[in-house]
């Protein structure tokens, strides 16, 4: 049993079919064959059962002048009676009783002497009723010959005068369930072989893909059976999320490599200057106060330097992975507000003024709502908050922030301004490079590479100018807001910035 599993298992469709069907058919004719025998034996009940009224009207003159007969003692007269009864009676079984229950006359097939026979209802309204005796049913159909000195007629007949034909269709149907057994199978493999030769053929082309290729190499074409098309269709779009999920794979292992390779690589110097300050403190145990807190200053700066570091490439890495998934409707004024209170609470010495120009919030509340991705819009408003922190003030003074929020031309527009010196039209394009600062920056050199990162991914522009007031520097980002019923733009296909070395606002 254990060994007849596998195969069972591994037989086709179509002979699946075909036994099935080989099985169904016979059971299906026995059924039906059934059911027909039962209505050809009340059909042949019924026309025996009028045989016997026939017989019993055509008689019924000649045994009324038998009874006459033998009562006036007319012998010529009652033996010819008795033949034409008989000769009338044909095949059927005929008995005559007088008044007083004593035999007349019988003739042809009859239950033996000792069965009880019907008696006739009133008015001669009954109909044939069936009688067993030695071992045979017999239908009987009983008359009342007159009505003044009434006498009986029963006129019998077997029912087995019937089994002949019924057994004729027994034999057929049996006949018939045989023979449906192989034709039936045969024609439902044929069939089978049929309907299920689009199916195959798309097995035998999902087998021989070839996984490099993917869902692009597929081409199923359309075969005008719902079934076949449905799952090739199935089999596409699983094609296609393999395929998606295969470049999200490779993405997230180049990122990885791509991180490795850029840590490793900025992590150098830092490294090497902790190096450098902990082999002083070692091989010189007695330097003087002074020069040992100036070599700790430093070990800390480093340390400082490799956590802000890591923390960049880290989040540049996310946005270079994130998933379509986690965008939504979200108003940027939320993310701003919130950066703003945080740089507050971390930086107390910069004046930050958050503006919020006529429209921002329409007649209609919506706000400045944008298809955005909450983190990584807190990632644009904290490093450009940060950055105007470091960067944008004068020698010995305060840095001024101003952060203004509106809309224009269906984009919500975002600008940071500072007081500080400013950036050089020639240099402006590069500050968004990788690792790019000046020289004299505490930075990873990689806030506004952020910032870029996150306005591509959220389809914006960002660019540096200066503000209205002519001195400092402006950093100025637009992202489209969402429109009703507009549809949704996927995420950008490529999206390398860990990779790159330079970014397009």
């Amino acid at each position: 049993m254990t060994g007849a599993t596998p195969a069972l298992r591994s037989m086709s469709l179509a002979t699946r079919i075909a036994i099935g069907a080989a099985l169904l058919v016979p059971l299906l004719v026995l059924g039906t064959g059934a059911l027909l025998l039962g209505l050809v034996t009340h059909d042949l009940r019924a026309q025996q059962d009028t045989k016997l009224r026939d017989r019993a009207d055509a008689v019924l003159p000649a045994s009324r002048a038998l009874l006459n007969a033998t009562q006036q003692g007319r012998l010529r007269v009652e033996q010819n009676q008795r033949r034409n009864l008989l000769d009338d009676a044909l095949d059927v079984g005929i008995r005559v009783a007088d008044a007083n229950g004593n035999l007349v006359t019988q003739g042809g097939p009859m239950p033996g002497p000792a069965s009880v026979l019907p008696q006739p209802a009133h008015g001669n309204t009954g109909g044939p009723v069936t009688v067993h005796a030695q071992g045979r049913a017999w239908r009987v159909l009983a008359r009342q010959v007159t009505d003044v000195d009434p006498g009986t007629l029963w006129v019998v007949a077997p029912v087995s005068a019937t089994d002949p034909q019924v057994d004729a269709v027994r034999g057929r149907i049996l006949w018939a369930a045989v023979l449906a057994a192989p034709v039936s199978g045969l024609l439902s493999y044929a069939l089978a072989r049929r309907a299920t030769a689009p199916l195959s053929r798309l097995g035998r082309r999902a087998a021989a893909l070839d996984p490099r290729a993917g869902a692009a190499d597929f081409g199923h074409r359309r075969s005008g059976i719902r079934e076949v098309d449905e799952l090739a269709v199935a089999l596409e779009s699983a094609l296609a999320r393999y395929d998606e999920q295969v470049a999200r794979t490779g993405q997230a292992l180049e990122t990885a490599r791509s991180f490795s390779a850029a840590a490793s690589h900025e992590l150098r110097t830092p490294l090497m200057g902790l190096q450098t300050n902990l082999d002083v403190l070692s091989a010189h145990p007695d330097l003087p106060p002074g020069d040992r807190a100036e070599i700790t200053a430093d070990l800390r700066d480093d340390h400082r330097r490799l956590l802000d570091l890591l923390t960049a490439l880290r989040t540049l890495a996310r946005g270079d992975l994130v998933e379509e998934e986690a965008f939504g409707p979200l108003d940027l004024a939320e993310p701003a507000a919130a950066a703003v209170a945080e740089l507050r609470r971390r930086r107390p010495e910069p004046a930050v003024i958050a503006l919020a120009a006529p429209g921002l919030t329409g007649p209609d509340g919506g706000g400045l709502r944008v298809h955005g991705w909450e983190a990584g819009l807190r990632i644009v408003c904290d490093n450009l908050l940060a950055n105007a922190a470091v960067h944008g003030h004068r020698p010995g003074l305060p840095a001024r922030i101003v952060l203004g929020l509106h809309r224009e031309a269906g984009q919500a527009v975002l600008t940071v301004d500072d007081d500080g010196p400013g950036i050089p039209v020639e240099d402006r394009a590069a500050v968004f490079d990788r690792f790019h600062r000046r020289r004299d920056s505490p930075g990873s050199g990689l806030g506004l590479t952020l910032v870029a990162q996150q306005v591509a991914l959220h389809r914006g522009t960002v660019t540096v100018t200066e503000p209205p007031s002519g001195s400092g520097c402006r950093i100025e980002i637009r992202l489209p807001l969402v429109a009703p019923d507009a549809p949704t733009l996927p995420l950008p296909t490529r999206r390398h910035w860990i990779r790159s070395t330079g970014a397009s606002g």
